[in-house]
This record gives C-alpha cells, sequence and structure tokens, in this order.
C-alpha cells in the first residue's frame, strides 16, 4: 500500500502529530513520527501536566474519519453545561445548548494520546521512533539531526511537518534560518493542576458539567474523568500581590481557599499538597508566518497557532487542521508543494478567529458567568434558538457543535446580533408610535 512513496517525517507524537500520522497512512504514505519523549503508554506522566480536554464536534470529526470515535468515547464524559460555584449560595447550572441535550466531552490528553499512539503505530507503514530530540532541520533538503540516547543522527525527509507544540523545535529552527517570523504573545495568567477524588467511590459533583468557580482577578475549573475523580485548574496571575507565589506556606493555601473556594476544601484533601508542588504552567498565544517553507516543511496545531484554552477548541482546532491538510492533498493530487500554501490561506483565518474567540472567552468564564445580566443574555439566547431553529444559533453552539469554519462563526454572530438589534429597535419604534397614537385619542 505504501510502495513507491517516500517516507514523510512528522515531528511531534502528540496529538496532533498521532492522528496526522493516521491520515497519511489512509492515504497510502510511510510516515516516520518522531517524539523527543519515551513511550508515554509506559512512562509515568509528569506531575501536574494532566490538563483535562474538552473533545467537542470538530475533534469528533476528524476522529470518526479513521474510525476511532467510538473507542475514544467510551473514555469521555459528556458535560451539558457549566455549573458555577459563588463563594456563597448554591451553585447553579447553565446549559450550553438551547435543548440541554449537546455536551462536549471531558476526556484526559494521556488517554486521548495514547489511543491516537497506538493507532497509529498500528497502521501500515508508520514507524515510530521515541527519544528523538530534534536539534536540527536543513529546510531546504529536509535533512534532520536528533538527539537519542544512542548519540546523534541524522534523517532526510521530501516532506517534514511539525507538530510538535507550542514549543515546536520545527518551528525554532525555521525561525535559526530566518525563513518565518513568530508572535508570541503570553498572558500574565497561568494555571495550576488540583484534584478533587471519589467520596465513597462516587463523584463529589455532579459529573455532567464543567464545573468554574469565577472570581474576577482569578478562577478555577473541574472536568470529571472516568474513575470519578476530576482534574481542577487554576487560573491565576503569576505576578503581583494576589498570584500563585503570594501564597508561600501550607497555611497561606489553606487560608485563602477557606475565603475564595470554600467548598473545595472538603472535596481535596490533597490539594494543600498539588498546590505547593504542581508546577504552573504557561498561558499564551502563538503566532507565525508562513506556516510553510518551500512546499516542503510545514508546521500545524499548536506548532503553527497555539491558543489560551479557555473555548475548548486546542486540540479540537488541531484536529480540524489535520482534515484540512487532508482535504487540500485531494485537491492538489498530493502535490505537496500545492498542497501546503492551500492548506494555510484555508486555515489562517480561521485560527486567527479562535484565537480571539478563545481570549474573549476568558473573561467572559473569569467575570461574566456569575453575572446575573449574561445569565438574562443567556436566556434569551436560547429563546430566540427554540424560536428560530437554524436560523439563530449562538456562538458557542456553532464554535461547540458544528464544523462551522471559525471565521464564519464570527461573521455569522455579528449578522445574527445586528438583525436582532435591529429586530428589538424596530418593535420599540413601533411600541412607541402605538403608544403616542392612543395618547392622541385619550387627549381628543
Amino acid at each position: 500500500m505504501t510502495s513507491g512513496r517516500d517516507e514523510i517525517a512528522v515531528v511531534g507524537a502528540g496529538l496532533a502529530g498521532c492522528l496526522l500520522a493516521c491520515f497519511l497512512a489512509r492515504r497510502g504514505y510511510p510516515v516516520a513520527l518522531y517524539e523527543r519523549r519515551p513511550d508515554p503508554r509506559t512512562s509515568t506522566a509528569e506531575r501536574g501536566r494532566s490538563i483535562n480536554l474538552a473533545l467537542s464536534a470538530r475533534g469528533l470529526d476528524a476522529l470518526r474519519r479513521i474510525g476511532l470515535d467510538e473507542q475514544v468515547m467510551g473514555d469521555a464524559l459528556p458535560m451539558r453545561g457549566r455549573m458555577i460555584h459563588p463563594v456563597a449560595g448554591e451553585p447553579r447550572f447553565q446549559s450550553y445548548s438551547a435543548d440541554g441535550d449537546r455536551a462536549i466531552n471531558s476526556i484526559s490528553r494521556s488517554a486521548l494520546n495514547n489511543a491516537l499512539l497506538t493507532a497509529a503505530a498500528a497502521r501500515p507503514g508508520v514507524r515510530i521512533a521515541f527519544d528523538h530530540r530534534l536539534v536540527g532541520l536543513d529546510p531546504a533538503t529536509g535533512e534532520m539531526a536528533f538527539e537519542t540516547p544512542q548519540g546523534k543522527l541524522t534523517a532526510t525527509a521530501p516532506v517534514v511537518l511539525g507538530a510538535d507544540g507550542a514549543g515546536s523545535a520545527v518551528r525554532g529552527q525555521l525561525l535559526g534560518y530566518g525563513v518565518l517570523d513568530e508572535s508570541l504573545d503570553f498572558l500574565d495568567y497561568g494555571y495550576k493542576e488540583l484534584t478533587i477524588p471519589p467520596v465513597g467511590g462516587e463523584f463529589a459533583l455532579d459529573p455532567a458539567a464543567l464545573h468554574i468557580w469565577p472570581r474576577g482577578t482569578s478562577m478555577m475549573i473541574a472536568l470529571p474523568n472516568p474513575d470519578r475523580s476530576f482534574t481542577c485548574t487554576l487560573f491565576w496571575p503569576t505576578h503581583g500581590t494576589a498570584a500563585f507565589a503570594s501564597l508561600g506556606s501550607p497555611a497561606a493555601v489553606e487560608r485563602h481557599f477557606a475565603t475564595h473556594y470554600p467548598d473545595l476544601l472538603a472535596l481535596a484533601p490533597n490539594l494543600v499538597d498539588d498546590y505547593r508542588h504542581n508546577p504552573v504552567g504557561v498561558l499564551g498565544t502563538v503566532r507565525c508566518h508562513p506556516w510553510q517553507v518551500n512546499g516542503r516543511v510545514a508546521l500545524l496545531g499548536d506548532a503553527a497557532h497555539a491558543i489560551v484554552p479557555f473555548y475548548g477548541q486546542g486540540a479540537n482546532c488541531a484536529f480540524e487542521d489535520v482534515v484540512e491538510l487532508d482535504r487540500c492533498l485531494d485537491e492538489c493530487g498530493d502535490r505537496w508543494a500545492s498542497a501546503l500554501p492551500l492548506f494555510q490561506r484555508r486555515r489562517q483565518a480561521n485560527v486567527e478567529a479562535i484565537a480571539r474567540m478563545a481570549l474573549a472567552n476568558f473573561v467572559e468564564m473569569r467575570d461574566k458567568v456569575a453575572s446575573p445580566v449574561f445569565q438574562a443574555r443567556r436566556r434569551i439566547e436560547h429563546a430566540l434558538e427554540r424560536a428560530l431553529p437554524g436560523r439563530y444559533v449562538s456562538q458557542y453552539e456553532l464554535v461547540s457543535f458544528s464544523t462551522t469554519p471559525y471565521a464564519e462563526v464570527r461573521r455569522r454572530v455579528r449578522r445574527q446580533y445586528a438583525a436582532v438589534g435591529a429586530a428589538a429597535a424596530g418593535t420599540a419604534a413601533l411600541l412607541a408610535g402605538v403608544g403616542a397614537l392612543l395618547a392622541r385619542g385619550r387627549r381628543g
């Protein structure tokens, strides 16, 4: 099946790289998948780095194309809305969809990565080289250099695809050759992982919701796991008097959570230990141009356009990259020199759109979801969706429950808001006119 074709190199055996290897193998390409880490299926996960993913329509569409969706969903838990935890009072549920039936799916990053890695390894023509850290890449020739436990090794490929994440070594090599520019926009917020274990063998919180503790200058979320635990992620500034570093002692950690997250202390017996020993991750947006050089070296997923995680679209967006690249190869007859520039033209406006929506959603989750005004707006949106099915669809539903291109989502939402605003203004004018007529009639 792979005879007559040269081996394509994919650097990075994370989510996007493994999915890409599966798609390329399906097209009949032999694939060399290089990964700097040991095999994650047999090694211990790094503490505090198992942040959950919210798998939704775009990611499931990609998995469905290679017959992996049902297997992956076996390890996923559907979340049909947000559960908002105030400082005082009972939590409140906010449905993601107008009918309350649609859900995003909580899944462990490592479980999804392992499923994709196993699927890639099972494809004919795919070979995986672990403990291979890219330290050299010539974009003109496709020659690569790797540091390995056996020493420095070299390899050459006609096409090299960098799917090696936000800190991409492939992007770094292209930067070194001066063939692309990059922009790194880091938030002054980081994240730290905490855990809520099962209570009596059951979930301590409702597993059908994504739990949010919005606190204005900070925020925490919790996603359910199949073992009935919750993976929590605390987002907080990295500098200042109210920041991760401001809690220096176990007593200070306990006091802070008792004040700002009072319902969490009883649910997280290892909270102080997790807080003090789990690392603080960075959050930011990566932009670069171009994504491809000479039609033979290209970037995709986070390596080309990492985004902040607040719309739950990072992995979904990367998976959609793979689907679009596969489509471009179809349209270009597998001519990489044509397909790679076409891929960038098709995707760049869409990934910029979701990057902006993700940043805006951070403000919404942190500051607005607990607001009565925001909650009233959501109720109105859901009422409009029920009254105008298919004609009015909220931004959240278009992003999470459809494969409508992200840039088109933004355009459509702007058109909807304009139409609703015009209708509201027209209704107000009509009511004012009727009121004036009635007043004149009374005077007459």
